[in-house]
């Protein structure tokens, strides 16, 4: 089997190139990661890595320092660059430097398998790649994600939602995913779970069964001062006194 590596301080990234990947049609394990070039290095000298994928703009030591030390120490690894520069200047650089592709992000998946099998065959030209029961994961247009989310926090209001589960998952930016969320529904991910959160609030309040205390835990608060304060910030009013004027206007 052949080995990877991926550097980049991107979590997103590392996560494309992880699931995007055709790392069992291409007889390679699961790739290593690191966040700069130092890191990388001591990496590369414990397991001798066949690909490399590699950043431009990392700290620590960067993609061009890195690619330089490397290619001298580790001839023999193939370095793919996936980089968010399209410049030439960045392209021609790390050509100098011994990379022998040079991707845009964000990461597609056809470039990216191709550029994986070009540096494999450089290694082996003889090598015969085999068909993988590995599920190749579907495209989804940012509209279909940004559905799938409206769903996901309709099912889950009550429960602690994190935008990055989401960046993370469909490999887009918070700021992103934010913005598609807002252009589509006019509101934000969380300005969304808020509304969710206080029209079921409201719900709850006005069956007098319900105490405030347990309304706030069924809502996701860890406590009432929380919820209370939420409320009071949405309405300007407080969960008692809502309550109160509601039920009057029943009698």
């Amino acid at each position: 089997m052949y080995k990877a590596l991926i550097i980049d301080d991107e979590k997103p990234v590392q996560i494309a190139i992880q699931k995007l990947g055709h790392w069992k049609y291409y007889h390679t394990d699961p790739p290593h990661l690191a966040v700069n070039g130092k890191d990388a290095l001591n990496a590369m000298r414990e397991f001798h890595p066949d690909l490399v994928f590699v950043d431009m703009n990392m700290p620590v030591m960067d993609g061009a320092s890195f690619l330089m030390k490397a290619s001298q120490e580790f001839p023999q690894s193939q370095y793919i660059v996936v980089s968010g520069y399209d410049q030439f200047s960045y392209a021609q650089q790390a050509i100098r430097y011994g990379a022998c592709e040079y991707l845009l992000k964000p990461v597609v998946e056809e470039e990216l398998n191709a550029a994986i099998e070009k540096a494999l065959l450089r290694i082996d030209p003889d090598a015969v790649f085999g068909e993988s029961s590995e599920t190749v994961p579907e495209e989804i247009s940012p509209e279909e994600v940004v559905r799938i989310i409206k769903e996901y926090i309709e099912s889950n209001y009550c429960q602690n939602i994190k935008i990055t589960m989401f960046a993370e998952k469909y490999f887009f930016s918070i700021e992103y995913l934010t913005k598609l969320f807002r252009n589509k529904y006019g509101f934000t991910i969380y300005e969304y779970v808020l509304k969710l959160r206080m029209e079921r609030a409201k719900e709850l309040l006005e069956d007098e069964n319900n105490k405030i205390i347990d309304i706030a835990g069924r809502l996701g608060y860890a406590d009432n001062h929380y919820f209370s304060k939420a409320f009071r910030t949405y309405y300007n009013i407080s969960p008692s006194l809502y309550r109160k004027e509601f039920l009057s206007k029943k009698e």
